[in-house]
């Protein structure tokens, strides 16, 4: 099954737009494992534990592992979301960008070596970015459009000569002839409800992976809102909120708690978005 569809019938199923990203760091590790980067798997197998019934997908960022040198477990933990949890889609979040024969690795270490359902990518180079990872079928790609960081408005937020803001721009390039194969999705911030709802509009079908719910002040209810419609799903992420909501040995029911509460608050917000726009 496709990434797009593994994801509707699970956010269906499970009445959750949830995903949790595993940003593990281990200075923020529940004791004994502080400070102990060879625990980075048993830290979020824990949390996968804890949560695999309530979310729609997770992400793993592989920064906080490659800076680790936890590749490996990286590897381990996809490999054990895929036993534990095999309808849960497994999101890359490399944020990737290079062209040619380089993203031609990139792609074959996020879907080949990784086993991702799908990866996020910097748009910055356009098409040639993106081409190389369409090569592997049903597998995602979530570009980069606006970001939840302030200085995302540096880039994101410039007006083109044509009057559309930078991001304007590729909501449109995505919702039109860069989405070849019906696979891409953009990423946009929590903390930026009305341009959420103007990618919405420039692109009124494509999945919407929304960071910065949680401990970045995205509003949780503003986002849903501004993002989902019935025929558009949205996938909002919580990273920080859920992995460190306990700092010892209750650590992952802490998070159980933190994610089921989120979950809660974003379908509450969706029925109320359903009521509205009947």
């Amino acid at each position: 099954m496709q990434f797009l569809e593994r994801l509707a019938t699970l956010q269906r199923q499970r009445d959750s737009l949830l995903c949790v990203g595993l940003d593990p760091e281990p200075e923020r590790f529940p004791a004994p494992w502080r400070g102990e980067p060879a625990r980075i798997f048993d830290f979020c197998a824990r949390i996968v534990d804890a949560t695999k019934d309530l979310v729609c997908a997770y992400k793993p960022q592989i920064a906080y592992f490659a800076a680790q040198r936890g590749e490996d477990q990286l590897e381990r933990l996809i490999g054990y979301i895929r036993r534990v949890a095999p309808d849960v889609p497994v999101i890359l979040d490399a944020k990737r960008g290079d062209i040619g024969s380089t993203a031609q690795q990139y792609a074959r270490e996020a879907f080949v070596r990784y086993q991702a359902d799908a990866v996020t990518l910097s748009p910055f180079m356009g098409f040639d970015s993106i081409e190389p990872y369409l090569a592997y079928d049903g597998r995602g790609l979530i570009l980069l459009c606006r970001t939840s960081n302030a200085g995302g408005s540096d880039l994101q937020a410039q007006t083109l000569a044509n009057g559309d803001r930078l991001f304007e721009h590729i909501a449109r390039l995505a919702a039109g002839p860069w989405n070849r194969s019906g696979r891409l999705g953009l990423v946009v911030g929590a903390t930026y409800p009305a341009e959420v709802a103007r990618v919405r509009e420039l692109a009124p079908t494509l999945p919407l992976l929304i960071p910065g719910v949680g401990a970045q002040g995205g509003d949780a209810g503003a986002t849903v809102q501004a993002g989902w419609r019935p025929d558009a799903p949205i996938i909002v992420n919580s990273s920080r909120a859920v992995l460190y909501a306990g700092s010892d040995a209750g650590f992952a029911a802490a998070a159980r708690d933190a994610a089921r509460t989120t979950r809660d608050v974003l379908a509450a917000a969706q029925r109320r978005s359903a009521l509205a726009q009947r």
